[in-house]
């Protein structure tokens, strides 16, 4: 809102709402091209008398159906001084991380019931008029790419996406026929990694949205121990310190920050012994000039002391047996022969709570490919979770083996990349599928079987190009970003923390290509669990309200 004021904008409203009238000033309408948007404009210039504003600036999000532009244009066209699509249906999130905020996509496109399907063709076709404003935004004609099975969500989302960017680029503006560019657009179903949406993550980003309760990015805490004034801290782009350290994991983090601030305090002399929260306090008083800067460190040290404070009390125990379940290795490199044995004692501990014990079981399960009928039972009640079990089970809706007919029906594990060779923490030794996936494509090596192209990417794309921008020294690191191909990743259903990291340790490894990672929503595990529970579940709400897409 700041920045909004600062540009000489009074006042954000709603236009479905009432309002006063202030007919002296004019007014910019941000709105999406729906029926509902368009009846709220009309009704502000209902008469030259009575209209609400001097003049309209419309500004719409995406591209406006014909009926309802000349529904427009017959009912106030007079105060209409500008209208323009400015192709921007999506949320950039962060640099490289967009979502379309349509988390009941989720519900839609994996809930079983076939009476949901009419709601399912709905919001693949809005999802699809979404992703193709953003390679409009991008100025990108992606040559488009799906991951075929287990299930058609991919499939259809990317034909769409397809007839709908051949149809948007079909004259550009020196009325020729735009061809593809030099990028490739991934599209791909929640289901193909589910041991990245469970596992508990140590990198700091990913460790503190899963352990703590940041609501709306915001985070919530006290400087003065817990009789002091709480404070509320945005986790955003502009914040430089956690842009710096929000893929580091935890242990870097806990040692960065404090060198951070002694840098600070010892400049004044301000502090003396030990470093602590309290004395950080008396700091910031001290040193007014300094307290922007000392804040935001106060913060990530707040943030990283409670995510240790969770981590010492319960998830350090936890974190072994997941990564021994996710690799199907321990940490020495030895084969895991029994998982149920590595199970067990989780299941036991009584400091666990029922979420994190269901986390276990579902990456046992995924480990395994499956597991029993006879063998689940068990498991879900000795644990005591039947009312809980759907967590479990409904994932079978996105595709992943839960119940196998036997032991000998269960299929082998997924072959991931070696990367025993890289340097990592052994309670960290998990890489989501999706980063193999992003180094994969850059390089030319996903099967075309299993990842078929809607339509056929120019020869120029080649992972070599990628390669060869290391040996560069004259142009920097944002020339070749600008000058390089652009690889988007959109998973349907949500993505992870860990996912987005993988997006800019690709982005940094090959020079030449920027990849972008998008979904329906950002997922954390106690949600998508939650949201998993109920897809067998009648929903009262549809997933695209009917007025907006009359």
């Amino acid at each position: 809102m700041t920045d909004l004021v600062a540009e000489g904008i009074t006042a954000v409203e709603n236009v479905y709402k009432n309002r006063e009238p202030v007919p002296h000033m004019k007014a910019i309408y941000f709105i999406t091209p729906t029926k509902k948007s368009i009846d709220g404009l009309i009704n502000d210039f209902v008469s030259k008398s009575s209209s609400k504003y001097k003049a309209a600036y419309v500004y719409f999000t995406d591209f406006c159906p014909d009926d309802l532009f000349n529904k427009m244009k017959s009912s106030c066209s007079r105060a209409i001084r500008r209208c323009k699509e400015i192709n921007i249906s999506f949320f950039p999130y962060e640099s490289q991380v967009f979502t379309l905020d349509v988390p009941d996509a989720f519900f839609c496109c994996y809930c079983p019931a076939v009476e949901k399907a009419n709601a399912k063709d709905a919001i693949l076709e809005a999802m699809a008029e979404q992703i193709v404003t953003l390679c409009a935004t991008l100025e990108e004609n992606p040559g488009v790419r799906y991951k075929s099975k287990p299930l058609d969500n991919a499939s259809k989302l990317a034909q769409l996406v397809e007839n709908k960017l051949e149809n948007y680029y079909k004259i550009d503006e020196k009325s020729q026929i735009k061809g593809k560019t030099h990028s490739q657009l991934l599209i791909i179903d929640r289901g193909f990694d589910p041991v990245s949406t469970v596992l508990h993550e140590l990198t700091f980003q990913a460790m503190a949205y899963d352990l703590l309760p940041i609501e709306n990015d915001t985070y919530k805490y006290k400087t003065d121990g817990s009789s002091g004034k709480e404070r509320e801290a945005i986790l955003e782009e502009e914040d430089e310190l956690w842009v710096k350290i929000r893929h580091k994991h935890i242990a870097d983090v806990l040692e960065e920050i404090p060198k951070l601030l002694k840098e600070v305090s010892s400049k004044r002399k301000a502090t003396e012994g030990k470093l602590s929260l309290s004395n950080l306090a008396q700091l910031m008083k001290k040193m007014p000039h300094f307290r922007k800067q000392i804040t935001k460190q106060v913060v990530h040290l707040n943030i990283a002391e409670d995510c240790m404070s969770k981590f010492k009390s319960s998830i350090e125990k936890l974190c072994k047996t997941e990564q021994d379940l996710a690799l199907g290795t321990d940490a020495e490199g030895q084969k895991v022969k029994d998982s149920m044995r590595v199970l067990l004692p989780v299941l036991l501990n009584k400091n666990h709570d029922s979420y994190d014990k269901i986390r276990a079981i579902l990456l046992y399960i995924f480990s395994t490919n499956g597991t029993t009928q006879e063998n689940l039972d068990k498991l879900i009640q000795n644990v005591q979770i039947e009312s809980d079990s759907d967590m479990i089970k409904n994932w079978k809706y996105l595709g992943v083996p839960v119940v196998v007919v036997s032991s000998a029906s269960q299929q082998r594990r997924q072959s991931r990349k070696d990367r025993s060779s890289e340097e990592t923490f052994q309670l960290s030794r998990w890489t989501p599928v999706i980063k193999d996936v992003m180094e994969d494509a850059i390089e030319n090596k996903l099967d075309s079987k299993e990842w078929p192209y809607c339509s056929q990417c120019p020869a120029a794309w080649n992972g070599s190009g990628a390669v060869s921008a290391r040996q560069k020294s004259k142009t920097s690191y944002l020339d070749d970003r600008k000058s390089g191909s652009k690889l988007i990743v959109f998973v349907i259903g949500g993505i992870t923390y860990s996912e987005m990291r993988s997006a800019y340790e690709v982005s940094q490894a090959y020079k030449s290509c920027e990849v972008i990672i998008g979904s329906t929503h950002i997922l954390t595990p106690r949600r998508l669990l939650d949201d998993v529970k109920m897809l067998n579940k009648p929903k009262d709400t549809a997933c695209i309200k009917e007025e907006e897409r009359q």
